[in-house]
Formats: structure tokens, sequence, C-alpha cells
């Protein structure tokens, strides 16, 4: 952990305090009122489509493409034309095992969309999530859920629109959930220090049943906590003296005990942090370790080989083999700091500073960050050479771990653990293209790349987000972890950590966290490894000292979301709907839930609020809360005056003699008399209402036909048009008494003929989608053949 904040080099001297003389460790207790509260916990649940890193391809309409995922549903990606083949494919930037939800949102209340949803985890194969091509009720889109581990696109396809609707997205939203494969736990290595100062630590210490402790580390693997990291000094010294500490809590021995009671004892997992120094190790100093100050560079190489190799034997053959070790702790300045001191400039630990002649006397691994970039040969030559020492040693303890876990059999991953610093995304990823460059050449490599987080240091959630998927992307190789992070929940008045929005609360503490997890498991391709919280019973604590019973400590509520933010089952948690204005509200009586555990999707029943009797009194958006037995339901009804339609460039009404022509734009005939044939030539749109036409009715290649509540005399031919519609009910366009056969071809939109009256066959074929009647039967005096004949 960065250890250059005042406040901590503070704790670190108290430690070291209670080690020689078994005082309280933090003083005196803040007042519990600090702490004290509730926290709502909710699932992690996250929009891909958001992240910087996700895009999206289209059919037509590529300049208003962004838009169908600029998290604006005033906005909308526009298709150009219709047509069977309009689509929009969402690329997540890498494949998702726990995509669980995708929500589309469309343009237009009132109009009816038919489309389907698919997912594919190559842009190749697809899988159909959802298929809504044969909607015919209107509304502005849908909740999907749906079980597709390796997904990386998402594609909505239309394959119709009612007459008049836009074709387009406005907002398209695929929802990640928290993996079970993320470890998510803590360095708790003060564990050490508690259990002999005799901390006691319970779920709930004031209750008849207090629950699990008094260890911390049944409290904490009770909350959900899955593995334990811990640091490890080689020999533990006073931070400021460097004289050797009476009791040497985080040492090599103390270590192996505290082990087994996390492996052993509790079956946690289990991660090792090599400071490779007698003190604290972070970015701001890097000591050796006394025993190895004055060694000759390859014998301090051949130094971290052997120790690495024997401690992790240790810890094989006590039966408490280690999941990943980690060679050195926040090492992004190098570690092991030897001569190049004089040119780091570096003064820190003071024994460090004030025995140069111990500490400095032969050459480590620091890094001269400050001769990055230079121009002159002299200072790039003290930069490479100073690269090749720092990873020449790591590459010796990442070789150690290697050859042990291969000697006994054993599989343990390596980890190297640096910090962005605030603004520092330049060095993070020189340092990182540097040092897996130079370790690979040596023989060596990491599994995970792991990064400290305190917003305090490193920036806000979103700038830490950008940075460790820039890393991700540049070595697609490694796993990626939040190998440290915490929040106050008390401080400050409560006002929010710098670069942070999280007030200082018990829920401020929570959701701080989950922001947390919500980065390290969104980053693409399953490559986010875990988080863990910093040492929770003590920094910025989530644990509350008891009034009245001394020396016990209770978790905040904060701590549940270690076991409450992996989503059980997953709601589809918003319906669409539409209706005119005066009609009454229809909601279903249930929503679909899928449960995680197995992917199965069933239907839950759900419980209204009351519809006010004047709630569709006007047009507008009303809102509908409901409620299922594994979470909220909200309703979004449009209330429309009138369905979608199209706009007419032109308005026919009382008498037309003779034939018409359509050729362009939207002409309507309302309540017109027509005596004569009408024509509709190709891209033209004809739309019919309350309309009498003498003579047939024909278009060929137009855009749109709609007639309803009409009387149409002579046969009704239409051919390659985009969208028909020939009666709808269910959207207010009445049937039609046609005298003649009705024969409908090539259509590849939109198509309906519903509840007509027809004296004569009715013919339909080659359409992309077969005509539906939505419920309303047509009266044919003829026969019913081809496409039409469930008609």
């Amino acid at each position: 952990m960065t250890r250059g904040h005042p406040v901590r080099t503070a704790l670190g001297a108290v430690t070291a305090v209670v080690a020689a003389c078994g005082m309280a460790a933090l003083g005196p207790a803040a007042p519990a009122a600090a702490y004290v509260g509730e926290a709502e916990i909710s699932p992690i649940e996250s929009d891909i489509s958001e992240k910087p890193w996700a895009g999206v391809d289209v059919s037509s309409g590529a300049s208003t493409a962004d838009l169908a995922i600029d998290q604006d549903e005033q906005t909308a990606w526009v298709a150009d034309g219709t047509s069977a083949t309009q689509w929009l494919t969402l690329d997540l930037g890498g494949a998702y095992d726990n995509v669980r939800k995708v929500e589309v949102v469309l343009p237009d209340a009132g109009a009816v969309y038919q489309y389907r949803v698919e997912s594919s985890p190559d842009g190749d194969r697809w899988n159909v999530i959802a298929d809504h091509s044969t909607n015919h009720e209107p509304s502005r889109g849908s909740v999907d859920l749906f079980t597709q581990p390796g997904t990386r696109f998402v594609r909505v396809t239309f394959t119709g629109a009612s007459p008049g609707a836009t074709p387009g997205i406005s907002e398209l939203s695929v929802y990640n959930y928290l993996r079970d494969d993320l470890v998510l736990g803590a360095d708790a290595s003060w564990v050490d220090n508690d259990v002999a100062e005799g901390r006691e630590y319970w779920v709930s210490p004031t209750e008849e049943d207090p629950g699990a402790g008094p260890h911390l580390l049944d409290v904490l693997q009770d909350r959900g906590f899955e593995y334990t990291r811990l640091r490890v000094f080689n020999e533990p010294r006073y931070e400021s003296s460097g004289d050797v500490l009476p009791v040497p809590y985080q040492g090599p021995d103390r270590s192996l005990e505290v082990a087994r009671w996390i492996k052993a004892e509790r079956d946690m997992g289990l991660g090792i942090d090599f400071h490779y120094a007698d003190s604290w190790a972070d970015p701001a100093k890097q000591p050796k370790p006394r025993a190895w100050a004055q060694l000759e560079f390859d014998d301090l190489t051949q130094a971290v080989y052997d120790y690495t190799y024997d401690y992790v034997e240790q810890l094989i053959e006590q039966g408490t083999t280690p999941d990943k070790v980690a060679i050195g702790n926040e090492i992004t300045n190098g570690f092991l700091y030897g001569s190049e001191a004089a040119l780091i400039g570096t003064t820190d630990p003071p024994y460090f500073r004030d025995q140069p002649e111990l500490y400095q006397s032969q050459p480590g691994g620091g890094l001269l960050w400050e001769y990055w970039n230079s121009e002159d040969p002299e200072e790039q030559r003290l930069y490479d050479e100073a690269w090749d020492r720092f990873t020449t040693l790591s590459a010796a303890g990442i070789r150690a771990v290697r050859d042990v876990s291969a000697d006994h059999g054993e599989d343990i991953d390596v980890e190297t653990h640096i910090t962005i610093g605030n603004g520092m995304r330049d060095k993070a990823l020189e340092f990182w293209d540097q040092y897996l460059n130079r370790v690979n050449a040596k023989g060596a490599d990491p599994d995970v790349l792991a990064h400290s987080y305190y917003p305090e240091w490193h920036g806000s959630p979103e700038h830490h987000e950008r940075n460790v998927n820039a890393v991700a992307a540049a070595h697609p190789g490694y796993r990626i972890e939040v190998a440290e992070t915490s929040y106050p929940a008390s401080g400050g008045g409560g006002a929010p950590m710098p670069n942070s929005t999280y007030p200082r609360t018990v829920q401020g503490q929570a959701d701080a966290l989950q922001r947390v997890f919500r980065l390290a498991n969104d980053i693409p391709d399953n490559r986010g490894a875990g988080v863990l919280a910093w040492e929770p019973a003590r920094w910025q604590s989530m644990f509350t000292p008891v009034p009245g019973m001394p020396h016990t400590w209770e978790p905040n509520a904060s701590i549940d979301v270690f076991s409450e933010s992996r989503a059980s089952h997953v709601v589809e948690d918003t319906v669409y709907t539409a209706t005119q204005v005066g009609d009454e509200v229809a909601l279903p009586d249930s929503v679909d839930v899928l449960t995680t555990a197995d992917g199965s999707t069933e239907p839950a029943p759900v419980e209204w609020d009351q519809v006010p009797d004047d709630a569709t009194d006007t047009a507008g958006r009303l809102t509908v809360h409901g409620s299922t037995e594994h979470g909220p339901v909200t309703a979004m009804v449009d209330v429309v005056d009138t369905y979608a339609g199209a706009e007419c460039d032109r308005v026919i009404t009382g008498r037309h003699a003779g034939p018409l022509t359509v050729t362009e734009g939207v002409t309507c005939l309302d309540g017109t008399t027509v005596s004569g044939p009408v024509s509709v030539g190709a891209g033209a749109s004809l739309q019919v209402d309350g309309a009498v036409i003498a003579g047939p009715l024909r278009a060929d290649g137009a855009a749109a036909v709609v007639s309803c509540d009409s009387r149409i005399s002579g046969p009704v031919t239409s051919s390659g048009t985009s969208s028909v519609t020939i009666g709808n009910p269910v959207l207010g366009c009445a049937p039609n008494t046609i005298t003649g056969p009705v024969a409908v071809t090539g259509t590849h939109w939109w198509h309906v003929i519903a509840g007509n009256t027809i004296g004569g066959p009715l013919t339909c074929g080659d359409n992309a989608q077969p005509p539906v009647n939505n419920g309303s039967t047509n009266t044919v005096s003829g026969p019913k053949s081809g496409q039409c004949r469930g008609l």
C-alpha cells in the first residue's frame, strides 16, 4: 500500500509501538456514531455499452450510430430507409461470461417495432436472445434476459416497423454482473497483531447469538471474504530507526502461522506479498533487507531466488500452498534500492537514508525515472541499466515460484504489483512495456498485473478504470487485479475523499467498494482477477468499536458488499408499452426472472401499484412501479393521441375525378372518393383512411401503402413494396371492404392484412416475412393461398 501519506506513516509507527509494549494499536476508539448506519446493498450491475472501449457498427446511418450508446434516450441512431437488412451491432470490446440482460429503447412512442436480438462471441456465430419479429403492439422497447458465456457482440436486426415509425435505436444497453470467479478478499496481515493483542471481532457482539467470531478471519469469511493476502517482511524492523522489532509481526515465521489460520483452518484463498524489505515497501521507499544490504548484485539476485523458493516451499510443506505470490509490493519505482539511490534522490525510510554506507553500498533494483525519454546518451544508458538490474531481480523471484511449484506439483500464480498515480498513465504503460519485455527475455513471466487503487492518490474510479483498461489492452495475455483498495466510513464531516463522489459514510463506503468491484469485473475478456480491501479492520476501517465492550469490534453494514454484490436472480425490470389517450393501461401479470446459478428463466408474478383513474387523460410518459419477489419492476407507458403514422406531404379530401398517380412523398386520402384507378410508384407512399376508390389499387416498389376503413373496387395489387398495411384494428386501422382479388408479393418490411372483407382470392408470396392479421381474421370469398393461407 502507498504509505507516503503522513497518517499512514503514523499508523505504521503506532503499530510498531504496539509490538513492543502491547498498547491499543489505534489509540482512543472513535465514537461509535462516526461509523454506525445502514447500507442498502444491491447486486452489482453495469452497462458495458457506456464504457469507452465499447463501439457500434451499423447497416446504414453511420453518422448517428454512436447515439445508440450515448446514455441519452432523447437521441437515436436512425437507419437510412426501411428494409429487413437494417441492423446495429454493439461490440463490447471483449468477451464477457456474465452479461445477462439486454435493453433496447426505440425512438418513437406509439409505434410498433419488429426485431431480433442476437449475441455472438466472434461476429460470425450468432445466438438468438429474443425474437420480437411478430410484435403487433406499440412499445418503445424491451428488456430480455439471456445466458451466453463468451459474449462479445450484441446485434439488433429490424424486420419491420409500423408505418411512420423511425427505424433506429435510442439506446442499446448490455448489463454485466459480478462473476463467481472474481476473487473478493482482503490484505488482513494485521490479524497477526489482533490475536496477540486480544482483539475480538464479532458479527453481532451485542446480540444473544453474536454470530461468527472472535477471530477476525472468522468474521471476514462469514461476511463473504474468500481470500486473504499476507505481507511478509524479511526481518521486521522499526521504520524510523531500523532497529529489530521485539515482536516480529508479519515476519516469515509468524506469517507461516497466520497462513495456517487462513488456509489450513478456514480453507480460504491465500496470497503472499513479499516486500523484500524489513519494513514497509511502496513507491516512495523500497529498502533492501539488512541481511542483503551489502551483497554484490549477483549475490543479491541469488538471495531473492533462494529466499523466495525456500519460503514458498515451507508454505507448501505445511499444507498451506499459496494461490498467488507477489514479487514485491507496489514496485512502480523498482525495489531493493541500492547505490542508485544517489540518483533517485530517495530519503525514505529514515534508516535507509541515515545509513548509506550500509544500504547504498551496492547496486540494487531502483529505477531512474528522471532519465526516461532523456536525449542524453549517458542518462539513457543509466536508465536502461537500472531497468536491467530491476528485472533481473524480479525475474529471479518469478523463477523461484515457478521452480518450487514444479518441484512440488503445485500451480501457483505470480503477481507483479504497482500503482498508477493520478495522471500517470503513460508512466504505467512504460513500466509494463519495459518490465514484461525484459522479464520475458530473462525467461520469466507473471500471471497477474496488479494495481493499488485509492482515490486520494490514484484519481477517480473512472480515471483508474481507463488506466487499467489501457494496460489490459496493451498486454492482453495477463489478468488484472486491484490488489489494494479501501474507503472510509467516517471523517471529513462526511465529505467525499479527494477524487471521489462517495460520502464518508457507511453507505458511501459500500458504494465506493462496489464501484471498484465493478471496475475489475468489467475488464474485457473476463480478465479481472479480483479485488482486495486493504486492512479492512484497521485502515479506513470497515469495523466499529463496540461501546462498553473493550477490545471488541463489529463490522459496518458496508461489509456485506462482499457477500451481496453477486446477483442470484436477474429481473426483467422494465416493461415498455403504449396506450391512447383515454384508454386503460394494460400491464403484464408477470415478468421473466433469470436464475444465475443455472441460467433458467421463469415468469414471476408482479404486484403493480394502483394506476390513477386520470392517468391517461393527457398524452405523455406514465411510470408505474411494481414488485416481484426478486426485485422491483417499472412500467414505462407512453400515452399517445394517436399511434404512429406517416407524415402527409399531400392530403386529398372530397372528390378526385379520374385516375390518381402517386410518384413521390406521402399522399393521404382522407375520406376521399376517387373515380378511377390509383397507382403508387417506386419510393412513394399512400395512406388511405375512410376513402372510396372506384377502381383498382396498384403499388410497384412503393415505400408504404396503408389502407384503413375504405372501400376499394377492383383488384388490389402490391409488388416490392416496403411496408403494407391493409387493415390493422389493434392499431386503430379499421378493416376495408375490397371488391376483387388481393395479391401482395415481395414486401420486405412491415406486413399486415387484418380483418378485411375481400370479394375474391387472397394471394401472398415471396414476402420477406409472412403477413399477419394480429388476431383479426379476414373474410375472403375466394381461396387464401401462399403466405396468406392462415390469414
